[in-house]
């Protein structure tokens, strides 16, 4: 499935929970031996790179009183399980847990945060 954001601010996007935006990293389309391969075979790989756009809050915890009803409003904000995953870090992830989505011309994914098997931080990358 591919949704086509049309032109809105990226600024302006916020992930939920534990999603992550990634941009993919351009494949490497030739072996080692020197062929060319068709994008098509590449996208099919299981395990892709990208590197991490945007980060939602993390993973909520549910709040315990026990004090109060049930049924009474809750004015405690929610709190969250940061997620490993920074802005800037080049993550390892299963390619079918992702959803496609196209901005501005450009292919991001939005994944999950447990899709991703690995991530590779480089300090100063983006700063």
């Amino acid at each position: 499935m591919s949704l086509n954001l049309e032109e809105k601010d990226l600024e302006k996007i916020v992930m939920i929970g534990d999603k992550v935006l990634i941009k993919p990293k351009n494949p490497n389309l030739q072996t080692s031996s020197g062929l060319y391969l068709p994008t098509t075979a590449v996208e099919k790989e299981s395990i892709q790179a990208g590197y991490i756009i945007k980060v939602g809050p993390g993973f909520p915890i549910p709040t315990m009183n026990d004090e109060d009803e049930a049924w009474k409003e809750r004015q405690e904000p929610v709190r969250y399980i940061p997620l490993q995953a920074k802005i800037g870090d080049l993550a390892v992830y299963l390619s079918k847990s992702g959803y496609d989505v196209e901005f501005k011309g450009e292919k991001f994914i939005i994944l999950s945060h447990s899709a991703i098997v690995m991530i590779v931080r480089e300090e100063g990358l983006f700063e």
